[in-house]
């Protein structure tokens, strides 16, 4: 899953080389934290966080298959 999220990120951001995921797994849960550069918040989350909840929808699909729930949350570098 973290490929996959890093992959989508990479595509939509401008400055890919800032972008940083950081994973935890515990008893079935995987909690994904996408950090990216200030200027790319926006273009990553979307109008109205379309993009983010698209992401997300993407990694429960992903999740669904490998039997483990998950959740993203993003963050800018600067936090």
């Amino acid at each position: 899953m973290r490929d996959l999220l890093e992959m989508m990120a990479k595509s939509l951001a401008d400055h890919k080389e800032d972008i940083q995921i950081e994973e935890h797994s515990e008893g079935g849960v995987v909690d994904l934290t996408l950090k990216v550069n200030p200027e790319d918040m926006g273009k990553v989350i979307g109008k109205q966080g379309r993009i983010a909840n698209s992401m997300r929808q993407i990694l429960k699909a992903c999740a669904i298959k490998e039997n483990v729930k998950v959740s993203l949350e993003i963050a800018s570098l600067d936090e």
